[in-house]
C-alpha cells in the first residue's frame, strides 16, 4: 500500500482538500483480508465567532499500517481558506491544518476512510516474528511534561513492579495496580489531561482514559518498558457484549478514547487498556459494578492483551505543536482544536466552537 506522505499536496487557496487520485485509490479489498472491517468517518467542523485569521487543525487517521489498523484515504474540504496535512511519523501523527481569513464563515470537513481487525496477542507463548526497531523504543521510553519518569512517577512504578523478574510480569503488575487503585471519575471534562505526577501526588487517582491509560504508559516507562498512548475515538457498537465500550448511533461525537501500548521483548507491541475496564465498573448496566463482578473480570482478563477495534487510532503524539498556532503545544491531540486573533479556542465549549463527528461502516 502507497504511503500517504509520499503524495500528500497542499490545497488551493479558495478551497482545500485532499484525495487519494482515481487510480491510487485503495478499495476494502485490495487491502482488507478476512476480518477486516472499513470505516468511514466524517468531522466537520465549524468556527462560531471568527475574529482576524481562524486556524483549525485535525488529527487525521494514524499514519503507518499496524496489525490493528489501516489507513486507506484522507478527504478534506476548507471552504474559503487553505489546508495542507503536516506528519509526524515518529508519532504516527497527521494534522489537517487549515486556515480561514477574516470575513470567512470557518467551515473544515475532513473524512477518513480506515480498515481495523481485533486485535490479540497471545502471551502463552514467545512470538519469535517480533522485530524491535531501538529508535521507536527509545522514542518510546522518553519522558514528557505530563509524563515524567523520575520522582514519584519512578518511585510508585519501583514499588509497584518490585519482585517482577520479567518483562511479562512488570507489565501486568502495573495494569493490575491501575485496575485496583484508580477510578473513572463522571465528572472529568473530556477525556481528562493527563498530569501523571498530580495524580500520584495529589493521590487522586481519579479520571477518564487519558488520565488512566497515561499513568500506565508512564509507570511503565518509568520501569524501563518501552510504552505509547494511542489516541483515538469509537466508531461502532462492541460486539463482545460492552454497551459501555462501543456507540449508540452513527453520532460520534463525544467517542474520544486512549488506548495504550506496552512493548514486550518476546511479543511486540501489546495492547493493554486498565481505563476501560474502570469504564466497565462504573458504567456498564446496571452500573457501580464491583471489580469482583464476572462482566468486571471478563473485561479485566481481556483488556490485558487484546483490543476489540470498534475504533480509529488517531496518533502517539504528546506535547503537541500545533503548526502555525500562537498558543502553546497541548498535551495530546485528540480533539479539533482552532485559534483566532483573541487565542486559542476551549475545544470542549459548545458555545464558540461547534463540530460534530459521523462514522459509518462501508464494509
Amino acid at each position: 500500500m502507497m504511503k500517504r506522505r509520499d503524495f500528500l499536496q497542499s490545497a488551493g487557496i479558495v478551497s482545500a482538500g485532499f484525495a487519494l487520485p482515481k487510480a491510487l485509490r485503495l478499495c476494502a479489498e485490495d487491502v482488507a483480508p478476512r476480518g477486516w472491517r472499513t470505516f468511514e468517518v466524517t468531522t466537520r467542523v465549524e468556527v462560531l465567532s471568527p475574529s482576524g485569521t481562524t486556524r483549525v487543525w485535525l488529527p487525521t487517521a494514524l499514519i503507518g499500517s499496524t496489525p490493528f489498523q489501516k489507513t486507506l484515504a484522507s478527504e478534506f474540504n476548507a471552504v474559503g481558506g487553505t489546508a495542507h496535512i503536516v506528519e509526524k511519523p515518529a508519532d504516527g501523527l497527521g494534522i489537517v491544518v487549515a486556515s480561514f481569513p477574516a470575513g470567512v464563515k470557518p467551515l473544515l470537513t475532513l473524512t477518513s476512510r480506515i480498515s481495523t481487525k481485533d486485535y490479540a496477542v497471545d502471551l502463552s507463548g514467545a512470538n519469535s516474528r517480533a522485530k524491535p526497531d531501538h529508535a521507536e523504543l527509545q522514542y518510546c521510553l522518553r519522558p514528557t511534561r505530563l509524563l515524567p519518569t523520575d520522582g514519584i512517577v519512578k518511585a510508585t512504578s519501583d514499588e509497584i513492579t518490585k519482585g517482577a523478574r520479567t518483562d511479562v510480569e512488570k507489565a501486568r503488575a502495573i495494569y493490575e495496580w491501575i485496575v485496583e487503585n484508580t477510578f473513572r471519575d463522571p465528572k472529568t471534562r473530556g477525556c481528562g489531561v493527563g498530569d501523571i505526577r498530580f495524580m500520584l501526588e495529589s493521590k487522586d487517582l481519579g479520571g477518564k482514559c487519558a488520565d488512566l491509560n497515561a499513568l500506565y504508559v508512564g509507570l511503565a516507562r518509568a520501569a524501563g518498558l518501552p510504552a505509547r498512548d494511542v489516541y483515538g475515538i469509537r466508531v461502532a457498537k462492541s460486539e463482545q457484549g460492552y454497551k459501555s465500550l462501543g456507540t449508540s448511533s452513527e453520532r460520534i461525537t463525544g467517542a474520544q478514547h486512549c488506548r495504550a501500548e506496552v512493548y514486550l521483548a518476546s511479543y511486540g507491541w501489546v495492547p493493554v487498556d486498565p481505563a476501560d475496564v474502570r469504564k466497565v465498573v462504573l458504567e456498564e448496566p446496571p452500573g457501580n459494578r464491583q471489580l469482583n463482578d464476572d462482566i468486571v473480570k471478563k473485561a479485566r482478563a481481556r483488556l490485558f492483551g487484546s483490543w476489540e477495534m470498534n475504533w480509529m487510532a488517531f496518533n502517539f503524539a504528546h506535547d503537541v505543536s500545533l503548526p502555525g498556532s500562537n498558543g502553546k503545544p497541548i498535551g495530546y491531540f485528540m480533539y479539533p482544536q482552532a485559534e483566532t486573533a483573541d487565542g486559542r479556542i476551549d475545544s470542549l465549549d459548545p458555545n464558540s466552537f461547534r463540530y460534530e463527528i459521523t462514522s459509518k461502516e462501508i464494509s
